[in-house]
């Protein structure tokens, strides 16, 4: 017997009942979104594996670790199953101009992937919410990304379960100085180093920051600070989107460890964490990425943008604020041939009114054709028979409790008026 096929381990089924979460953190993100001006557009899920080297960093993890990289057979092209959204759309933007003499604000979604070890809140195949403001140089618009996620949280009831971290990492010029200070500093703990922050030491040692090793987080602590040797005009940059913030009343803490993985960052970084999630405490982050056009061959272009992972919003969501299964307004029972024609006919009729309703399928009693309504918890039955069929009506009955309470159990309802009455209730 052959082996039963499975997914594959961290790339998962969103089942219809785990659906009803996506859809209202996926419907919400698009209202707040366009709200904003932002418009949608979809990017390749594979891209020419140079884009995220370039992009991303050849010595970050996800580069050096996390990509699913592969030889094309017809092409014998590197390419790479997107690990992240930002790079490809840059490249979009400057393959197709979308910068030219204007600003673009977009969003997409979709799935990433990275190989790593799955566990909760961090899969192989996982979702993002993907925003990108381009050719926007000034604080207002990394302020606006920021309160735009917080608009988003109160629309799914979960604004106090997160709360906002920000830093700044300077420009290039910062960072190369603060490369070589933290090198200086590193190198005098160096025997407190594990594994990996000895090999980040060399390569990019910002990212020893960001180590959860207990063992180090004294030392981590005491390392210098990057908002120390800040330029002119970066600090100024980040004192304007502190006012911002506080003038539109966002809460936020400054973390001077937070530089976030990818190495195109600049000047302003920020994350929304949770304490509810364990270890997967982060639901969303971005940051300016001023120099990413020009890594990408392209002209100098100012940008800002974030991602916001989906599963550890369904996850933050089903924990604090449970969304309800959708469930249809009616179920259409029919019994005899002339009935099962008409109740087709009806359940056309009252769709075409804006009305969620399930006919029937593949026949059955009317016991069991009720069970059905029941199960997929529709609020009210509508029964039609040969009898109602000879009378014009239709039997209306109640199925939840809550309308049972307030309703008489079944009601005669006359067919010609039917879809006003539904409209009523």
């Amino acid at each position: 017997m052959s082996k039963t096929l499975q997914a594959i381990k961290g790339m998962n089924d969103i089942l219809p009942d785990e659906s009803p979460a996506w859809q209202t953190i996926e419907d919400a993100a698009r209202v707040i979104f366009e709200q904003y001006g932002y418009r949608f557009m979809r990017t390749p899920v594979v891209e020419f594996t140079p884009l995220f080297v370039r992009g991303i960093g050849e010595a970050t993890d996800v580069v050096e670790k996390e990509m699913y990289t592969f030889e094309d057979k017809l092409s014998n092209e590197s390419l790479t199953l997107r690990p992240e959204g930002t790079a490809g759309i840059v490249r979009a933007a400057i393959e197709h101009n979308l910068t030219y003499g204007k600003s673009e604000r977009l969003w997409t979604t979709g799935a990433m992937f990275r190989h790593e070890k799955p566990q909760k809140g961090r899969y192989r195949q996982f979702y993002q919410l993907d925003v990108e403001a381009l050719n926007f140089a000034g604080p207002d618009i990394d302020a606006e990304h920021i309160v735009m996620l917080g608009r988003l949280w109160k629309a799914l009831g979960i604004e106090k379960a997160v709360r906002l971290k920000i830093n700044s990492i300077g420009d290039i010029g910062d960072r190369t100085k603060y490369r070589e200070t933290l090198v200086q500093y590193f190198s005098r703990h160096q025997e407190k180093l594990d594994e990996d922050s000895q090999r980040r030491l060399t390569v990019n040692p910002l990212r020893i920051l960001d180590s959860k090793n207990p063992s180090m987080q004294t030392m981590i602590e005491n390392a210098p600070r990057m908002l120390d040797l800040l330029n002119e005009d970066a600090r100024a940059h980040f004192e304007t989107l502190q006012t911002l913030l506080t003038h539109a009343g966002i809460a936020f803490e400054i973390d001077t460890r937070l530089v976030r993985g990818l190495d195109y960052y600049n000047r302003t970084v920020f994350e929304w964490v949770t304490d509810q999630l364990g270890s997967q405490g982060t639901v969303a982050g971005g940051g300016r990425y001023d120099g990413l056009f020009q890594q990408l061959g392209g002209k100098p272009v100012p940008a800002c943008g974030f991602a916001a992972g989906i599963e550890r919003l369904v996850l933050l969501l089903n924990e604090v604020n449970p969304t309800k299964p959708k469930a249809p307004l009616a179920y259409v029972v029919s019994q005899g041939v002339a009935a099962k024609v008409a109740a087709w006919r009806l359940a056309e009729t009252l769709r075409d009114a804006g009305h969620t309703i399930v006919l029937n399928a593949d026949g059955g009693n009317f016991k069991s054709q009720l069970k059905k309504a029941d199960a997929c918890l529709a609020r009210l039955a509508l029964i039609l028979g040969d009898d109602e069929l000879a009378r014009q009506e239709v039997t209306v009955k109640w199925l939840r409790e809550e309308d049972r309470a307030a309703h008489p159990e079944q009601e005669k309802v006359d067919l010609h008026v039917l879809g006003d009455w539904l409209n009523k209730i």
